[in-house]
């Protein structure tokens, strides 16, 4: 579902070009869950960003569901995303002056799928937010608001789903919460997730977890690292 080889991202800096990403190459099944841990500013959010087509790598190659993103202008990324990825982000992203069933909807009509609202109505009953439907992010605790966020991730049943520190903004139950919703409409819809979080437990409920540092990333063996750490 997911193939990177020899991925790298530069930037420029006033002290000359900057290596964000080394040189990455690894896969991701159809349907596996992977978490990426790491330290801040190891690079972790910058991949997710490129393997999600909001970035351009500088070189090497990302094939998403076996097509080619790295080669694509923006137009083209933006119409892969429309129809094969979501995205949950830490801080909710979600629009104020919009309901929560019409944020969940945006997507869905930029796609220009029929029936938006329905459906929106329909992922909303599932994060357990029916009855919030017409109230505004403000008038939402975080925890509501990362179920709508969510909510809006899946309304275009994804093939691939990228969350950058999904629980990162909220309390330890509300944590809990979001992390056993996501995984399972995860599950029932047999989407790839790929996320990033600081969260060891988090990460553990994944499939695979890969560590990000310095730019570098690996295979992580987590549950051994942890049982010698306890």
């Amino acid at each position: 579902m997911i193939k990177t080889s020899q991925l790298t991202k530069t930037v420029s800096t006033n002290e000359g070009p900057l290596e964000i990403l080394k040189p990455i190459s690894f896969e991701v099944k159809q349907g596996q869950t992977v978490a990426i841990v790491g330290a801040s500013g190891s690079g972790k959010s910058t991949l997710l960003g490129l393997l999600a087509g909001l970035d351009q790598v500088t070189e090497g190659e990302i094939f998403l569901d076996g097509e080619p993103l790295h080669s694509m202008d923006e137009e083209q990324r933006a119409q892969l995303r429309g129809e094969k990825i979501g995205f949950i982000f830490q801080s909710f992203m979600l629009v104020q002056s919009l309901t929560a069933i019409e944020n969940v909807m945006l997507p869905a009509e930029i796609a220009g799928l029929e029936n938006a609202r329905q459906k929106a109505r329909a992922v909303l009953e599932q994060v357990g937010l029916g009855h919030r439907a017409n109230h505004y992010p403000n008038q939402l605790s975080g925890g509501e608001q990362q179920r709508v966020a969510i909510a809006r991730a899946f309304i275009g049943e994804p093939r691939i789903l990228f969350a950058d520190e999904p629980t990162g903004n909220l309390d330890a139950a509300n944590s809990d919460k979001i992390e056993k919703l996501l995984f399972k409409m995860n599950k029932d819809l047999g989407t790839t997730l790929v996320l990033v979080t600081h969260d060891d437990e988090l990460a553990l409920r994944c499939d695979r977890q890969l560590t990000m540092q310095a730019g570098e990333l690996s295979e992580r063996a987590l549950q051994q690292e942890l049982a010698s750490n306890g």
